[in-house]
């Protein structure tokens, strides 16, 4: 909004400043600050009216230390981040940009299956809230509109990087064709060439090859946003687990995006150049500082949870920022303490009914579920699992802050890999 009204007052009028706004950079900080505001200036007052809606977090009791202090905790403290995304991202972005396009439609989309997850548990009294079906089916439907996006629109181009070799095959330079194309090609990591294309698979196919790398590319799409959101939904245990590795993501997000937008520093990192995609800049800075707010009062002890509607969001969000700028096979890096999160439920389901049905009674491998309340239990053998350590629990404080520097490890593993190769 005001990107496009100070691009009209340069452009007419010649205003002393209103250029300013034509700086990615400049918007970004803008961007950062005013959702960091939001967040915090207006995230107390939500919390007031959350309060007063009565509208708090249902405990299971898991025999945690701590946990029942939480009951009664204000949820659905993600509409807190939602805006702070949003009003952000409409005032300083570019909005005719179709990538920014699809990050809105991705905030708005998650944000509301999250909030109807919710509203149902609070509001209906059902602790199951929204049937699982219907999770999948919204998240299936966002893959599908990304996806389809990424294929069809005109706007959604690449410049591929071609290596100019000299002496003893040493990479002298890098240079983009002059055109822009359509193409199912996207990054992928420790490989010489940085790029896969998915329509290799189909060569046999001949004409129809690219057809059908696109059909693949949808399909990885979908399953990308559905496993991201679910990691992210899971990781939201601990009081600032979810919010603190989603903005570590985020500045990571943000950072390949400004190199895969800006054509010599792709050609640098010898990486394929993506028109429009440092756009995406400023939508990582509202991101960012949304998250970053969101802390203050997310953080332990924590005043709000995010709920599924902050969860389940800032996962679809987080996965569709990733295809957008084709690093999504970064994703297993980047979001690593999602993926081991999911991970660990997925090996505990698998072992109990194994065992249950091979021995007559289920046993675990860890001592609990998602992997973070692991950590919380004692490991003196009163809980029958696998892995005991550790011995003592541990705070909750530093479980979190230990996944956070793991997380920041990771981040910076993902972005070392556009020049590990």
């Amino acid at each position: 909004m005001f990107y496009h009204l100070f691009q009209y007052l340069d452009r007419v009028y010649d205003v002393p400043g209103a250029g300013m706004f034509n700086f990615i950079s400049f918007r970004t900080g803008l961007a950062f600050i005013t959702a960091l505001l939001i967040a915090t200036i207006f995230g107390k007052k939500i919390i007031r009216l959350l309060q007063r809606k009565q509208i708090g977090e249902t405990i299971r009791d898991l025999d945690l230390e701590g946990q029942l202090s939480k009951k009664g905790t204000p949820t659905m403290g993600g509409t807190i981040i939602i805006l702070s995304i949003l009003i952000p991202t409409l005032f300083f972005a570019d909005l005719t940009n179709v990538y920014i396009q699809l990050m809105l439609i991705a905030t708005v989309w998650m944000g509301a299956i999250g909030f109807l997850d919710d509203y149902i548990k609070v509001f209906k009294r059902n602790k199951d809230g929204l049937n699982g079906r219907f999770k999948i089916v919204g998240q299936v439907g966002l893959g599908l509109i990304v996806g389809l996006t990424m294929w069809l629109s005109p706007d959604i181009v690449i410049r591929e990087n071609v290596e100019v070799k000299g002496s003893e095959n040493r990479v002298e330079d890098v240079v983009y064709s002059g055109q822009d194309v359509k193409s199912t090609k996207t990054t992928i990591p420790f490989f010489k060439n940085n790029n896969m294309d998915y329509a290799g698979a189909f060569r046999w196919l001949g004409d129809q090859a690219q057809t059908y790398g696109w059909i693949l590319f949808v399909l990885v799409t979908i399953f990308i946003v559905t496993a991201v959101s679910n990691g992210a939904n899971l990781t939201d245990g601990l009081d600032g687990l979810a919010t603190g590795s989603s903005a570590i993501m985020g500045v990571t997000l943000g950072i390949l995006a400004y190199l895969s937008g800006h054509v010599e520093y792709a050609g640098y990192l010898n990486i394929m150049y993506i028109p429009g995609a440092g756009e995406l800049l400023v939508f990582a800075g509202a991101f960012i500082g949304a998250t970053i707010g969101f802390l203050w009062y997310n953080s332990f002890p924590a005043q709000v949870f995010m709920g599924d509607t902050g969860s389940l969001m800032l996962g679809g969000v987080i996965a569709v920022f990733a295809v957008a700028i084709r690093k999504e096979l970064l994703i297993p890096i980047l979001c690593g303490v999602f993926l081991v999160e999911s991970l660990s439920v997925i090996v505990q389901v698998f072992y109990f009914k194994l065992t249950k049905r091979k021995y007559g009674e289920g046993r675990r491998v860890f001592k609990m579920t998602p992997l973070h309340h692991h950590y919380q239990k004692p490991g003196n053998g009163t809980i029958q699992a696998l892995i005991q350590r550790p011995a003592m629990p541990i705070p909750e404080s530093k479980i979190v802050v230990r996944f956070w520097i793991v997380g920041m490890i990771l981040a910076a593993v993902t972005i070392i890999t556009l020049k590990i190769r």
